[in-house]
């Protein structure tokens, strides 16, 4: 089978499946499985696919064809710029996630947040993104993460060894881990679970672990247990940022009020609690 004949096939099969992004998708499962750029393939149409490939892509088409996100399929994603190895055990980062990282770079550069006595913490950090991110960013900034999930440490280590960066990671419940050894972060960061129990989502994010979605009967279950740490908390941070729905932002401004956070700013999906 040539190019042009697999891609064309390939694409009506997702499309009949309602997958919108069937063009695109099929282009870049075909630039991974023969290493080469789309300009390529579209100038080769004729190519002839080999056998043992064409195996391959059957298989990947099968799996998105029932919806799974393009990145499983893969085995990677891209997050501001990067690459990040990802599978099953751990959410896809989201576009919308990169909003936090822009704020975190503002609030170091108006705040005057000096880097080398800056700790930034990643709570949740899934398949540490964020972290990776933050700390690739600002250059000589501690930073740290931790997940209740081992499974979820062990693909975020992954991708801080691929990306060379010194992050500490740490398993267990939001801040615990941190506050047992006496780390006070500067800077927290926030992506938790927070879409509510009864809010339908797509059919791609089906395939994703409920535990990394859904944050509880209105979505702010973690974030309450997060403020509630931070309330007890030895030192508090100069800023938490969180990401929600924004239906939820008015709730979450009510709940780092009562631990001692007021609304800082707010983007899109992110807002910025300070503590000062």
């Amino acid at each position: 089978m040539t190019i042009e004949q697999w891609l064309k096939t390939s694409a009506k099969k997702l499309e009949t499946t309602g997958v919108g992004t069937a063009n695109l998708d099929v282009l870049v499962l075909l630039e991974d499985e023969l290493g080469k750029d789309r300009s390529w393939l579209l100038a080769h149409p004729d190519y002839q696919i080999k056998r043992q490939s064409l195996e391959t892509l059957q298989r990947q088409i099968k799996r998105r064809v029932k919806h799974e996100p393009l990145s499983y399929i893969r085995g990677k994603t891209e997050f501001y710029g990067r690459g990040f190895l990802i599978d099953k055990r751990v959410l896809e980062p989201r576009p919308e996630s990169e909003t936090m990282i822009e704020l975190l770079l503002e609030l170091a550069k108006s705040q005057k947040l000096k880097t080398k006595n800056l700790v930034v913490a990643d709570v949740g950090t899934g398949s540490g993104a964020l972290a990776i991110t933050a700390s690739l960013e600002l250059k000589g900034t501690q930073v740290v993460a931790t997940d209740i999930d081992p499974k979820c440490l062990e693909i975020a280590r992954h991708n801080a060894t691929n990306h060379k960066t010194d992050i500490k990671f740490y398993e267990g419940d939001l801040l615990h881990p941190l506050s047992a050894i006496g780390c006070w972060p500067t800077v927290i960061l926030a992506n938790l679970p927070y879409v509510p129990a009864r809010h339908q989502i797509n059919r791609a994010a089906r395939h994703e672990p409920d535990v990394a979605i859904f944050g509880g009967g209105d979505g702010l279950a973690l974030y309450r247990k997060l403020f509630l740490q931070l309330s007890f908390s030895h030192a508090k941070p100069r800023y938490v940022l969180i990401e929600s729905l924004p239906f939820q932002h008015a709730g979450l401004q009510l709940i780092a009020k009562s631990a001692g956070f007021k609304l800082h700013r707010h983007q899109d999906l992110i807002q910025v609690f300070s503590s000062e």
